[in-house]
């Protein structure tokens, strides 16, 4: 189809799949979506060197897990590099490229008398008015020579208008001749991707701004080659709150898309916060579902300025932007509660704290937790830290709880075991027979209610804020309570 919507995602596998590159693979899959066209995932292992087999699947793994799937491919990048080669050998023989013989000592040499005479730096094209018989003798002598682009002696600009950043031109006089190919014979990225675009047919490119500069060099191929322009959108990049660009190498595991999905967050809060950098719907929405997602996207609202993922390398308190982890948090408290419960059943193995009973004779009992609980939790690793209280009793105490609701009253050590021997005899533990109870107590005790009611949610739960305590007493049951209870003592211990 000659109008096909075409668009490719084409990662580098130097690396796992870090959110800069999720964030491109989500907008080009947006697209893509909502033109009814087609996504192209293109692994560019070019190099090497750094390229390897575990960054391949660290990719394929990272977006399947967010969601994004793709219509065709993996392709790789070296499989066509007969393509790449014939592309450049077909622009020498048609005077749209030259070999050059230049050696780096001649190209510094260039470099130098240029900035000496104040005149742009760039190469003269020298090698571009060899003869055949110059060419010849410099090869039988055996010099290396590189492949250049001769960019057309024309007046006036090439340009191109940029679905984000508007009209982008450049004068061909201040273009310089640019090189193709390696003198090694391997073509650069600047031709391999052109050629590859063409060959896959894609109408669109929505790319990070850091690609910018190439795309006036890329147009001029297209052209030489024949081949349709694409229509170029350049994302804002992805910067961290320093206003450094977010890369692999920089800022390590906490800009993998794996380091979230690890660290209990879901993927479709993922999605919809990535698209959230740099993008908006034109008005307040910060939440959508897949269908509203895809029905608002537009190339037109990508902002022009850099996106800044917010938060602190060093601090581990920051452990993310706060839009993520309130997204993430609107997901968890919103979603069909059976749903929730096989996302937490993953982490609770993980966590060696799985019961098969939860899907069995507890599962009542199990959602109802949840239900309980995640009105407070942001990720789902909360549901096995500051809620593991709920599921085992290897838990571990929230040092503010410890601090405010046991040692601020060192009494607590024998009343709540105290306590715990009253409930013992209730025959019947609901939540408004615990709370008769827990008040006649304090009453019987000359004190505030919160002061025992508080230091039982410390001793049951580890924290310092949740659910109705009296809610807590009766949904954990009396042997928990009373257990948990006659124990206090143990947090009152150095």
């Amino acid at each position: 189809m000659a109008n096909e919507v075409r668009l490719r995602f084409p990662p580098s596998p130097t690396g796992y799949l870090h959110i800069g590159g999720a964030r491109t693979a989500i907008l080009n899959w947006l697209y893509a979506k909502k033109h009814d066209g087609k996504l192209i995932l293109r692994i560019e292992d070019t190099d090497a060197e750094r390229s390897t087999e575990e960054s391949i699947t660290g990719i394929i793994d990272g977006l399947n897990w967010l969601g994004i799937d793709w219509d065709e491919g993996p392709y790789f990048q070296t499989a066509f590099t007969e393509d790449h080669q014939v592309a450049a050998q077909r622009l020498v023989e048609e005077g749209k490229a030259y070999k050059c013989f230049c050696t780096k000592e001649d190209l510094d040499a260039k470099r130098e008398a240029a900035l000496t005479a104040k005149q742009t730096v760039g190469y003269d094209g020298a090698c571009s008015r060899l003869t055949a018989e110059e060419i010849a003798e410099k090869e039988a002598a055996g010099l290396a020579s590189v492949i250049r682009f001769k960019v057309p002696d024309r007046p006036g600009a090439v340009g191109y208008d940029d679905k984000v950043l508007g009209r982008i031109e450049q004068q061909y006089r201040d273009i310089s001749d640019f090189v193709i190919v390696r003198s090694n014979g391997k073509p650069l990225y600047l031709l391999c991707n052109v050629v590859d675009d063409i060959r896959d047919r894609i109408s669109h490119i929505i790319r990070g701004q850091d690609h910018k500069d190439n795309t006036i060099r890329q147009i001029l191929l297209y052209e030489a080659l024949g081949a349709p322009v694409p229509v170029f959108a350049h994302m804002p990049l992805t910067l961290d709150t320093n206003k450094a660009k977010i890369s692999k190498r920089s800022h390590g595991e906490i800009v993998a898309v794996q380091w979230y999905r690890d660290n209990g967050f879901l993927p479709w809060a993922m999605v919809n916060f990535l698209c959230l950098l740099g993008w908006s719907a034109g008005d307040d929405r910060e939440i959508f579902s897949r269908e509203e997602l895809i029905a608002a996207f537009s190339l037109e609202r990508i902002n022009k300025s850099n996106a800044v993922f917010n938060y602190k390398k060093d601090d581990p308190k920051f452990i993310t932007d706060p839009k993520l982890l309130n997204i993430n948090a609107h997901y968890l408290r919103s979603m069909d509660i059976k749903e929730l419960a096989s996302h937490v059943k993953k982490e609770m193995e993980i966590a060696g704290i799985w019961d098969p009973a939860f899907e069995a004779e507890r599962q009542e009992w199990f959602l109802k937790t949840l239900e309980m609980t995640r009105e407070r939790f942001y990720t789902l690793k909360d549901f096995v830290t500051q809620g593991r209280a709920w599921f085992a009793d290897d838990f571990a105490m929230c040092p503010k709880a410890r601090k405010k609701n046991l040692l601020k009253h060192p009494d607590l050590k024998e009343w709540l075991p105290e306590l715990a021997e009253q409930l013992n005899d209730l025959d019947v533990f609901t939540a408004e027979e615990t709370e008769r109870v827990a008040r006649a107590f304090a009453e019987e005790k000359g004190i505030k209610p919160g002061i025992p009611i508080n230091g039982s949610r410390a001793v049951l739960t580890g924290q310092i804020k949740g659910p109705s305590m009296f809610e807590v007493f009766a949904h954990l049951g009396k042997e928990t309570v009373v257990r948990r209870l006659r124990q206090a003592g143990k947090w009152f211990e150095d």
